[in-house]
C-alpha cells in the first residue's frame, strides 16, 4: 500500500491580498484600503492543504526561500500538520499581490521569482513519488515527474489555470497528465477546442474547464461530447474567490480517486469551490470531509425538491 494518497509537487508561495472597491485603477495616486494581509498560498499549497483537510494522506514538496516568507510557510504547515519537505530556493519565496473587489473577484500580479530553468531534482522527488498513489504537478519545475509517475503506474493531475492554449511549454504539461484542470477564462470562445486538443494529442483521461458561477465543462476520453455542469449556489456570502479553483479540483479528485462517477466528482468540486469563496484570504478555511459530505447531501435535497 502507498504511504501517500497524494503527492503534490511545487506551487508554494505567499499572497498579499489587497481589498479594493473594484478592479480598475481609480483617479489620483492614493486610495485607502485595508486591511492588507499576507497568506500562505499558491496552487500547490491549496491542493495539498485541501487534500489534507479532506482526510487524504498528503505530502507536499517544493523549493522554499530561506527568508521571512518561507518562515511564514513553515509555520502554517506546522500548525496544519501538513507533511512538507523542501529545498532552498535560490531567489527566495515566490509571492503574488492579489487585488480583490467587493464582489470577490480578483486580479493577481504574480512574481514567480524562481529561475526559469529551476527544476525539482529527480533524486529529491522520486523517493516520495515511489510511495504515492497519485501525483499532482502544480508547477512546471516539477514536470519531470510525469514520466516517472507513468512508469510507476502513479496517476497524475495538473492545473493550467487560465491557459489560452497557445504556449508550447504548457502543451507539454497538458499532454502528460491523466487529469487536466484549467479555467475557461483564458480562451472562453475556444475552450472546447482546447479541451479536445488535450485529450486527442495527450495522455489525459479527462479535462475539466471551470467557469466560476457558470459551472464547468468536462470532457472524458470515453465520450466525444463536452458536457456542461451548473455551479451550486453558495451557502454563505461570497467574500473572496482566491483558492476557489483549488477547492474545486481537490474535492473533484478526492471523489475520482475513490472511484466515483464524473457527475459526483463535479458535484463535490462545485460544493468545495463555492465553500472556498465564503472565506477571506487564500486557503485559510478548508472544507473537511464531513463538511463536504453534508453540503453535497444538501445539494441533492435542493435538486430533488425542484
Amino acid at each position: 500500500m502507498a504511504d501517500f494518497d497524494v503527492l503534490v509537487l511545487g506551487g508554494v508561495g505567499v499572497d498579499t491580498i489587497v481589498p479594493v472597491p473594484e478592479l480598475t485603477v481609480p483617479p489620483g495616486d492614493f486610495l485607502p484600503v485595508g486591511p492588507i494581509r499576507d497568506y500562505v498560498a499558491h496552487s500547490g499549497n491549496g491542493v495539498a492543504l485541501g487534500f489534507h483537510a479532506l482526510g487524504l494522506r498528503t505530502k507536499l514538496i517544493d523549493f522554499l526561500g530561506a527568508d521571512p516568507l518561507g518562515e511564514l510557510v513553515l509555520a502554517r504547515y506546522a500548525e496544519a500538520g501538513l507533511d512538507f519537505s523542501h529545498l532552498t530556493a535560490p531567489n527566495g519565496t515566490p509571492r503574488a499581490v492579489n487585488l480583490v473587489d467587493q464582489a470577490g473577484r480578483r486580479f493577481s500580479f504574480f512574481d514567480a521569482r524562481h529561475p526559469a530553468d529551476l527544476a525539482l531534482p529527480r533524486d529529491f522527488y522520486l523517493p516520495y513519488l515511489e510511495r504515492a498513489r497519485h501525483a499532482h504537478v502544480a508547477a512546471s519545475r516539477a514536470a519531470g515527474a510525469f514520466a516517472d509517475a507513468q512508469r510507476l503506474g502513479v496517476t497524475t493531475s495538473t492545473d493550467l489555470h487560465s491557459w489560452d492554449g497557445e504556449q508550447d511549454w504548457i502543451w507539454a504539461i497538458a499532454r502528460a497528465a491523466d487529469l487536466v484542470f484549467l479555467s475557461a477564462e483564458g480562451a472562453p470562445d475556444r475552450i472546447d477546442e482546447i479541451m479536445r486538443g488535450v485529450v486527442d494529442t495527450g495522455h489525459a483521461r479527462l479535462v475539466v474547464a471551470t467557469q466560476g458561477a457558470a459551472g464547468c465543462r468536462v470532457l472524458t476520453r470515453d465520450d466525444p461530447e463536452v458536457r456542461r455542469f451548473p455551479a451550486v449556489a453558495p451557502e454563505r456570502p461570497v467574500i473572496d474567490s482566491n483558492g476557489a479553483g483549488d477547492g474545486f479540483s481537490t474535492a473533484f479528485m478526492s471523489v475520482w480517486l475513490a472511484g466515483g462517477p464524473v457527475e459526483e466528482c463535479v458535484r463535490a468540486g462545485a460544493v468545495s469551490g463555492a465553500f472556498a469563496c465564503g472565506a477571506a484570504g487564500t486557503h485559510e478555511e478548508l472544507i473537511t470531509g464531513d463538511q463536504l459530505a453534508a453540503a453535497v447531501a444538501r445539494t441533492r435535497v435542493t435538486t430533488s425538491g425542484r
